[in-house]
């Protein structure tokens, strides 16, 4: 539980400490937050489950991250910057609704 753990107190802190977020950076964070919110209901699955590894689930977040906002950089350099953010949603959110749905079959058995 201790990314479910994690997630709860960076909520706290952000909506406590009200951070700035620069201009440039605007566009590639809600991508980012989509993408840790994968990593952090996979790692929740992967409790539930009984395989959780904390160095998989730090390489797991990092690398989501990095990659979904390199991909909607990529993006907005070739200029089709939102069509790429839409698939990276689409995707991200595909993964987050299967791990909700195996997280809930595990706690529900339904």
């Amino acid at each position: 539980m201790i990314p479910a753990l994690g997630l709860v107190i960076g909520i706290v802190a952000g909506v406590l400490m009200q951070p700035e977020v620069p201009l440039w950076l605007q566009p590639y964070l809600p991508i980012a937050v989509i993408a840790a919110l994968d990593a952090v209901f996979g790692a929740v699955r992967a409790v539930l489950d009984g395989i959780f590894n904390d160095k998989v689930f730090v390489i797991s977040f990092l690398s989501n991250v990095v990659v979904a906002a390199f991909i909607v950089f990529l993006g907005d350099q070739l200029g089709v910057g939102s069509q790429l953010s839409t698939g990276v949603v689409v995707v991200l959110g595909v993964r987050i609704f299967s791990n909700v749905a195996s997280i809930r079959r595990h706690l529900f058995n339904a």
